[in-house]
């Protein structure tokens, strides 16, 4: 019993966090423009995209750097940068 009852917490635990990601709102800028955006600014890849708090969030390389950068939501545009640590 107790392995099951484990397994079943272990389950919940871990899809708890794809259950509780933010979607993007219906007045939101698709990410496909929002990735033209960010080419236009000097993105020559997109590594990653998604909504978080309110806004788009993702990584990239530009310059040759790897960032981690924030996004308004309905304009597309940079809202900060900074190097990716990870």
């Amino acid at each position: 019993m107790r392995i099951l009852l484990a397994s079943v917490v272990a389950m919940f635990v871990g899809t708890a966090g794809a259950a509780w990601a933010d979607v993007p709102g219906a007045d939101w800028m698709p990410a496909e423009q929002v990735k033209q955006k960010l080419a236009a600014a000097g993105y020559s890849d997109i590594y990653e995209l998604e909504a978080d708090d309110g806004r788009w969030e993702g990584e990239g390389l530009k310059a040759g750097q790897r960032l981690e950068f924030h996004a308004d939501a309905r304009t597309g545009a940079i809202l900060s940068e900074k190097p990716d640590r990870d």
